[in-house]
């Protein structure tokens, strides 16, 4: 291992433009004044793809649980992987899950602007930050420059699996490790690309116990890998960024997917050997789908419903969604939902030692019935506004039938909404043409055919009839009863020509709602035109 001397002057001729030190860093991002209480909570995407339903349940569960902490919760843009980064994907995710009401204290406005005093919030604008601390780290013996070449370290695997021996940068198969300083001139003075790798001083045979605050009591073994901290192209790797963000930043727990959880060694060690303070640690487990009666994760590639564009397209109610992924996280929100149906969701406790430690099943069919139930606890006027909101970006044809007839719409989206027995479907705000098509005739199916129940002469007939006694009247289902009896039939047998004459669907709202929504003249020329 090299000398306190010679650690220096590699750390200076590595780094000759870097006169900051840590203190420095540490004046610049204070200690956060907050109750001992309170959770500093960052929520951390990389813009590589489209918006995962996951990365809005995960961003959900930060924010919930900074505000009733009395805490702060960030928004951070990890994108140092430029090769994996997608165009406009950090506008991506940061309008994309304000959409769904998940807001932050601090993080990125756009990829200029934030709001919060520990920016820049996205991690390529960040990079001064992490040469200091890999300056110093090098300066401390705790890193060094790597000049492995790709073929190098792919013919350095193949001997290592030809051995046996586990692949990676470690041991004896660390070469730069002890390289001395005139090899690491010669090789900077012709060029050559580097990067800084950790000198690991963990052995993997060791383990170390640590509390998970999702997971549990967890036995994991020591790191002994010199894995990189800045690549060649001096971007930091996920690993060496995410301790001094975070430790700068000021977080209190660290919240992530449970993918991270094998790297869990790694950060352990560089907390150390930066010096910081270890954070408590919470490893979500992913959003699982059922496949065939086997679990997997929700996938970006086999499942359209992994993007948040699927719920948008189709109208889904984002607070819904919401709904539906707090009873994920905490399966008691449902009971708790029950017991307070007239509530903001805001008000549930959400409490990470009840989250799930395996993974919990994401469920279209359930997240419909919770948004059924979520619809219809709107009143008529509110859906209006939102499937006008809604049709106006994937609808021209229902948004002006919307805006041209805005007080009928509301009348017929009133239909069983109060009451004992609430409509309930309505799952999503594309159904709203469902909701319209049998008040509007340019929208109206065809006749659903009953011919095989009643033939059409008798069906004419019970139609005639009740033409004769028509009226909008609370009692009309009496009126349907004396026609029934007069003629021979069922009272049932009668509702049914009627509904259908009148909504061409043997199924429809409450008949009476919405003969009164429809009026008398459309009804009487509904049934005219069912006797013609």
């Amino acid at each position: 291992m090299r000398n306190k001397e010679e650690c220096s002057i590699l750390a200076d001729i590595l780094f000759p433009d870097v006169v900051q030190t840590p203190e420095d860093m540490f004046n610049k991002y204070p200690k956060r004044n907050l109750n001992d209480d309170s959770m500093v909570l960052r929520f951390a995407p990389s813009p590589t793809g489209f918006l995962h339903i996951g990365t809005v349940y995960t961003g959900m569960i930060c924010t919930i649980l900074a505000k009733q902490s009395s805490g702060v919760s960030i928004l951070r843009i990890e994108d140092t992987d430029k090769g994996r980064e997608i165009e406009n994907g950090i506008s991506t995710i940061v309008n994309g899950l304000k959409d769904f009401g998940v807001y932050f204290d601090e993080g990125p406005i756009d990829t200029k602007e934030y709001h919060g005093v520990y920016g820049p919030y996205i991690q390529s604008q960040r990079l001064d930050i992490y040469k200091v601390f890999a300056k110093q780290m090098v300066k401390d013996g705790n890193a060094y420059p790597c000049f492995l070449s790709e073929e190098e370290l792919e013919e350095m695997r193949v001997r290592q699996e030809e051995a046996g021996e586990r692949t990676g940068c470690y041991g004896k198969w660390a070469v730069w490790r002890e390289k001395g300083l005139e090899e690491v001139k010669e090789r900077l003075d012709k060029g050559e690309k580097f990067v800084i790798r950790i000198y690991s001083t963990g052995n993997a045979e060791n383990i170390f116990h640590t509390a998970d605050l999702i997971k549990g009591n967890l036995t994991l073994h020591e790191n002994d890998m010199d894995m990189v901290l800045l690549k060649s192209d001096g971007y930091p790797t996920y690993h060496f960024a995410h301790p001094i963000d975070d430790t700068l930043m000021g977080i209190t727990h660290i919240l992530r997917g449970d993918e991270w959880l094998p790297s869990q060694p790694l950060h352990r060690e560089l907390f150390e050997k930066l010096g910081f303070k270890t954070l408590p640690y919470g490893h979500l487990s992913p959003l699982m789908k059922s496949d065939n009666g086997n679990r997997r994760k929700l996938s970006k590639r086999k499942d359209p419903e992994a993007d948040v564009l699927y719920y948008i397209e189709r109208g889904y109610p984002k607070d819904g969604i919401k709904e539906y992924l707090l009873n994920i996280a905490n399966s008691n929100f449902y009971d708790w939902r029950i017991q307070n149906p007239n509530i903001k969701a805001d008000e549930f406790v959400l409490k990470i030692e009840k989250m799930n430690k395996a993974g919990a099943l994401f469920d279209i069919v359930k997240l419909n019935d919770t948004c059924k139930e979520y619809i219809s606890r709107l009143n008529a006027q509110t859906v209006y506004d939102m499937s006008l909101d809604w049709a106006k970006n994937y609808n021209d044809g229902i948004a002006k039938l919307l805006e041209d007839n805005k007080e009928y719409c509301i009348n017929i989206l009133n239909i069983e909404r109060e009451g004992e027995k609430i409509r309930k479907d309505m799952v999503k705000f594309e159904d709203v043409k469902n909701q319209l098509e049998i008040f509007f005739d340019e929208l109206i199916p065809d006749y659903e055919n009953i011919s095989n129940r009643i033939d059409m002469d008798k069906q004419k007939m019970i139609v005639q009839k009740y033409l004769e006694v028509f009226n909008i009247s609370e009692n009309w289902f009496e009126d349907v009863r004396q026609l029934a009896s007069t003629l021979g039939l069922s009272a049932g047998d009668v509702a049914m020509v009627l509904r259908v004459a009148i909504t061409h669907r043997t199924k429809s709202p409450d008949l009476y709602q919405v003969i009164k929504v429809l009026g008398e003249e459309k009804v009487r020329e509904r049934l005219e035109k069912y006797i013609s």
